[in-house]
């Protein structure tokens, strides 16, 4: 590693076991919110702390294992040994590297995610239904929050649009990739001859901003209609007109929300819908020149716009971005998304690690 890398883990080392310390005389911290923040950067930094205190201890062990080269004896396991400990190390330098690059800011944050039948009628729908249900299981195994904003169902069941919202930890960062087409392959329950059929849904995933960070809309670009909530939820439904739609005329976006009771508060949910859709395409159009990030939102829909594609007769699943397939379909629709979602994040922290070695040169 180069000098001025090492310097800043010395630095970052010195950090970790100067909170070491101060939490381990909790009592004298009275600043909760102070307390609070110190437990926080301590965690954030240990992983990279650890890998330098290994890095290290290798770096000796190399240093030491060479003095034993001209022994007539051991020599030769010597030799052995320090390629193994070479090895080691580098393997270390790699993912203090990659710890050590800039994190996208809005990985921490929660999501909403928006799922919509494109390409394949009644059974787009139906995977559309499929694919909230793996999200949702997904969220329960991560002990996140979901809340349905907006659905539209289709008469033979799944959606034709769905809108959630889902809090948590690290959400974003989890599911940032989910973005695109995701293609089915399978026979339909309607399909007498056994034949299959191809179908598409578009994801799209978009970070819940702070406040302060939101989107500044004018009043003045938005296109404000009310109209009457349709499906379940008892007998509002059909007596007020609670149902919201806006349209952000500059940009042409379009949000609906029925799912509250209240005029006022499906408007407050679709304003930050909206906000955060404007907010996702703009950061589309920045990232469009790095390759390893998604050049649109939503994508087209069409069945050539597959980026995972989930193939039932064979149980298989592939994503295409990484030239990924495993024949484990029903646990990932049962929501284990960390067989791909976790191959893709090693990808593209692999891909930025790279563009900032080019960067450099």
């Amino acid at each position: 590693m180069k000098p001025s890398m090492i310097s800043k883990l010395e630095i970052l080392y010195a950090r970790y076991k100067k909170i070491e310390l101060t939490l381990s005389n909790i009592n004298q911290v009275s600043n909760k919110k102070k307390l609070r923040d110190l437990s926080k950067e301590y965690l954030k930094i240990s992983k990279i702390v650890q890998y330098f205190i290994n890095w290290k201890k290798y770096k000796k062990d190399i240093k030491a294992t060479k003095k034993l080269l001209g022994d007539i004896e051991i020599g030769k396991m010597a030799e052995e040994e320090i390629k193994k400990l070479k090895f080691y190390k580098h393997s270390i330098e790699k993912k203090i590297k990659i710890l050590l690059l800039p994190n996208d800011p809005y990985e921490g944050k929660s999501c909403f995610i928006e799922i919509r039948s494109a390409t394949g009628g009644d059974e787009a729908a139906i995977f559309a239904g499929d694919l909230f249900r793996m999200y949702s299981r997904y969220s329960e195994i991560n002990r996140w929050k979901i809340d349905i904003y907006n659905m539209n169902e289709s008469e033979k069941g799944g959606f034709k649009e769905i809108i959630v919202k889902i809090t948590g930890k690290e959400v974003c960062k989890k599911l940032k990739f989910e973005s695109g087409g995701h293609r089915v392959q399978r026979v339909p329950e309607t399909e007498s001859q056994g034949r299959i059929h191809t179908s598409t849904c578009t994801v799209a995933i978009m970070p819940v901003l702070p406040e302060s960070e939101e989107f500044k809309i004018n009043s003045s670009d938005l296109k404000i209609d009310t109209f009457r909530s349709s499906g379940a939820g008892g007998q509002h439904v059909n007596t007020t007109d609670s149902a919201i739609r806006i349209t952000h005329v500059p940009t042409g976006h379009v949000v609906e929300c029925q799912d509250e009771r209240s005029q006022h508060k499906n408007k407050a949910k679709a304003l930050s819908i909206l906000s955060a859709r404007i907010h996702a395409a703009e950061l589309a159009k920045k990232n469009a020149k790095n390759a390893s990030m998604r050049k649109n939102l939503l994508g087209s829909g069409e069945r050539s716009d597959r980026k995972r594609t989930y193939n039932f007769p064979q149980n298989r699943v592939t994503e295409h971005r990484i030239n990924l397939t495993v024949y484990r379909l029903n646990e990932i629709l049962d929501g284990k998304l960390d067989i791909l979602i976790n191959p893709m994040l090693e990808k593209y922290q692999v891909d930025i690690f790279s563009s900032s070695l080019k960067e450099k040169k």
